[in-house]
């Protein structure tokens, strides 16, 4: 005769097969449950991320722009969208002098927009290495070496050919190193020195190219400036301002901190969904148990009769909750990863963000967090049910209906 393996594991198992309607139910609450706590996880995660790496990333207090070109400046930094403005480099001098600057280095902008001139629609930046602070230390991370004349640095999301080179304006340049990831419009930048930018100001003439009528000697986009740690960035901010005409100071701190606030608020929102969520899951899931067990009195009985246990009959209920609920949590990850991880870049132009994704082990320790949630879940709904059961008289249930 074939042995019939009745353990607790293997009855809650078959208890659960033998009702697919109700057991897809148990799923379909903690799969979203789950689909809500890991998914606005990763995202608030890789947000918290991305706000880190392009604050890393910016490497200057202070940033002085023409007047009014504050908003396309930071539309650049964060989200890589290409423009250009520029002011007289006569006032770079003058931003040195201001009490509390330790360091300036300016940068020259220029936006490749025409596909005909480039593989790809990118930012252009040219900085001076005499002077740089910003662009060099992260290139070092890649490439140890300064780029020479002719060479480029490129973002993690320029498209490099097959001879680890970009054309630009018909004219191939050599990529010296691809940068990291950097959450921030540098991921869309092409980096070269001042004097390559001039020799390709020179290739887009001959193309008779508009972009070349923008470049003038003499002229800059912004200066980064690196100021005094005793004093505060925002005085010298007005310091410079007080010092030139037709400029505008942007302080990281400005910039940051509204994207902090932002950040801040989205993850309260998604913790209160969350909180809301893991609630209703488990009145929802109380519920369900409370009909099962009116329904199956006379099924947990007949095991009473048979020499089942209190114990054991609690142990049962609990059991199939805890597989269905780690059930709908493996289907709340499964549809995370189908959801959310392949639509970073959407989320984070939805958002209006910085956008970088979690590290393997970040993502990993949060999918158990989210298992052991939806795990826990049913047998916290179910325990009342599950006692209930237990106590019934057995006689009494057995001659009900009668």
């Amino acid at each position: 005769m074939q042995s019939i393996n009745l353990s607790t594991g293997a009855l809650s198992f078959k208890n659960l097969l033998v009702k697919p309607v109700r057991t897809s139910c148990l799923i379909l609450v903690t799969a979203i449950l789950s689909f809500t706590i890991f998914g606005g996880s990763i995202i608030a995660l890789n947000l918290q991320q991305g706000l880190s790496a392009v604050t890393k990333r910016f490497g200057a207090d202070l940033m002085v722009v023409p007047q009014g070109a504050a908003d396309k400046a930071q539309t650049l930094l964060l989200r890589g969208e290409p423009n250009y403005f520029y002011f007289d480099s006569s006032l770079i001098d003058i931003i040195a002098a201001a009490d509390g600057v330790v360091q300036v280095s300016a940068q020259f902008f220029l936006a490749s927009l025409s596909t005909s001139c480039c593989d790809d629609h990118v930012q252009l930046i040219a900085y001076d290495p005499v002077t740089d602070f910003v662009v060099q230390p992260w290139i070092s991370e890649k490439y140890g070496e300064n780029i020479l004349d002719g060479q480029v640095i490129v973002g993690s999301k320029i498209t490099i050919n097959a001879n680890r080179g970009i054309k630009l304006f018909n004219n191939n340049y050599t990529v010296a190193a691809q940068l990291s990831p950097s959450a921030s419009g540098f991921d869309t930048t092409v980096f070269m020195t001042m004097n390559t930018m001039r020799d390709l100001v020179e290739h887009s003439k001959t193309l008779d190219s508009s972009l070349a009528e923008n470049y003038k000697d003499g002229m800059v986009s912004a200066v980064l400036v690196r100021t005094d740690p005793a004093v505060d960035s925002s005085v010298v901010a007005r310091n410079i301002e007080n010092l030139a005409e037709g400029i505008e100071v942007i302080t990281s701190q400005g910039i940051f901190a509204r994207i902090a606030l932002s950040l801040s608020g989205f993850i309260k929102y998604i913790q209160i969904i969350s909180a809301v969520l893991w609630v209703l899951a488990v009145i929802v899931l109380a519920a369900v148990f409370s009909g099962i067990a009116h329904e199956r009195k006379k099924e947990f009985a007949l095991l009473r009769i048979i020499g089942a246990t209190r114990k054991r009959l609690v142990g049962i209920v609990l059991t199939e909750s805890s597989l269905a609920g780690i059930a709908g949590g493996v289907a709340g990850v499964i549809l995370t990863f189908l959801l959310i991880f392949p639509f970073a870049n959407l989320i984070s132009a939805r958002l209006g963000l910085p956008y970088l994704d979690a590290a393997f082990v970040n993502i990993i320790f949060l999918i158990l967090i989210s298992l052991i949630i939806s795990a826990l879940s049913g047998p916290l709904a179910s325990l009342y049910s599950a006692f209930k059961i237990s106590s019934a008289e057995t006689y009494f249930t057995m001659r009900e209906g009668e």
